[in-house]
């Protein structure tokens, strides 16, 4: 399993971002697939987490009706939609994907990873 993440980049606080994560490899229907950020100096977090094959997502409470994760099966990719970006949404976006452990939120849950990519939300 291959997976590519991109679309970050520099934004204003308020702002939006879309991040796309293009994976490879497999037939990804029996996967979980998840995002998670990391901030500078602090551990790994869990984001955001879909089932390919239904569509079920679970959030975390901080981008809650800010985020959305989706997936296009066509085009075995993953997005994340950022809205209503914050300072402290400010990490590297990684992507990751799994079969074997639902709707994770830990990252040893996950045994496939992309190789990140930066969001920085500026004031």
């Amino acid at each position: 399993v291959q997976l590519q993440a991109s679309g970050g980049g520099l934004v204003q606080a308020g702002g939006s971002l879309r991040l796309s994560c293009s994976a490879s490899g497999r037939t990804f229907s029996n996967y979980y697939m998840a995002w998670f950020r990391q901030a500078p100096g602090k551990e790994r977090d869990f984001v955001a987490a879909i089932n390919w094959s239904s569509g079920n997502t679970y959030y975390a409470d901080s981008v809650k009706g800010r985020f959305t994760i989706s997936r296009d099966n066509a085009k075995n990719t993953l997005y994340l939609q950022m809205n209503s970006l914050k300072l402290e949404d400010t990490a590297v976006y990684y992507c990751a994907a799994d079969q074997s452990y639902g709707l994770g939120v830990n990252d040893y849950e996950y045994d496939y990873w992309g190789q990140g990519t930066q969001v920085t939300v500026s004031s």
